[in-house]
């Protein structure tokens, strides 16, 4: 086997996949739109923390590709890894890990300490979901929800940049936390479609041997439902007009749903989804029409929505 060299340790930190931070950014315009004010300043700080946090992560891949190594020799596409197919010497794999966790950190706390501490979260959930005794990602379901909290720390990371004059909304956290669920759901169900053989599968993920098609599929719909109930909650409180951007949520989700069902689908390398026209444009007539609805009162549906007691 060839010795690894700068460039396969470099890409074991996957900086392709740094795009996924992009769910930094409707933390930050969300506290933005609730009254944190947005300066030369924040923009700085917006910059910064983005960087660190793509830091972090690339820490996380770090040791996630190092001790997947061997799962990953039963993957279609994976074994085919830097950490698979070259001789990768673990203390450089460690090495890097600490000093990526460690400037990541350190640009975090240049900002403020909630987003420092945010930062040291996805830096300990990256342990937890990779590493003994604990590794979460082989255990069914635990898999999907641990991997899917990322989703709510990056909100946080964008809302704590922004210093807004509130509390994050809890019911926002929950829906972003049960859309990722929703995504990484899809994404095993057309990991393990694409295997397509449920003793190789478990071999190359262990959370594979509690799984099946109909089960991935199942707790994928339970995740959407209960992202868009939370989603609702929180704009039915914020701005009632905001509620009627939930049949183009449903339809982003039921877009995403087809794209998983694709053979060999896109979904299996979340990093790449941008280069699907349709849900890309999904997402922008989304959030142009959440814009809209901001902007616009209509009073006669608040009336028509007014929630009063059962008995008043």
């Amino acid at each position: 086997m060839v010795r690894a060299g700068f460039k396969d340790y470099l890409s074991i930190a996957r900086i392709d996949h740094w795009f996924k931070n992009i769910f930094i950014l409707p933390g930050a315009v969300l506290a933005v739109i609730m009254g944190a004010e947005f300066t030369s300043r924040s923009a700085i700080d917006l910059a910064v923390g983005i960087f660190s946090i793509c830091l972090i992560a690339s820490a996380n891949y770090t040791i996630n590709e190092w001790l997947d190594r061997e799962f990953d020799r039963h993957h279609p596409k994976k074994k085919e890894r830097a950490s698979v197919v070259t001789e990768i010497d673990g203390r450089i794999v460690w090495l890097q890990w600490l000093g990526l966790a460690i400037v990541g950190l350190g640009l975090a706390l240049l900002i403020n300490t909630p987003f420092f501490l945010t930062a040291l979260s996805l830096l300990i959930m990256g342990i937890i979901y990779n590493v003994k005794p604990i590794r979460s990602k082989d255990r069914a379901y635990l898999d999907v929800l641990s991997e899917a909290i990322n989703n709510p720390i990056r909100f946080f990371a964008g809302w704590f940049i922004m210093v807004p004059p509130i509390v994050a909304p809890s019911s926002v956290l929950i829906s972003y936390w049960f859309g990722g669920a929703y995504l990484m759901a899809i994404k095993r169900f057309a990991e393990y479609r694409t295997i397509d053989d449920p003793a190789l599968a478990a071999r190359y993920r262990a959370s594979f041997k509690d799984y099946d098609e109909s089960k991935l599929l199942v707790s994928a719909l339970v995740y959407a439902i209960l992202s868009t109930a939370f989603l609702g909650v929180f704009l039915t409180k914020y701005k009632v007009e905001l509620l009627l951007s939930l049949p183009f949520v449903a339809m982003l989700f039921g877009r995403y749903l087809a794209v998983g069902l694709a053979r060999d689908s896109i979904a299996q390398a979340p990093e790449n989804l941008y280069k699907q026209r349709g849900l890309v444009f999904q997402v922008i007539l989304l959030v142009v029409v959440m814009f809209v609805l901001l902007e616009i009162k209509l009073p006669f549906f608040e009336q028509l929505l007014e929630i009063r007691p059962v008995g008043s």
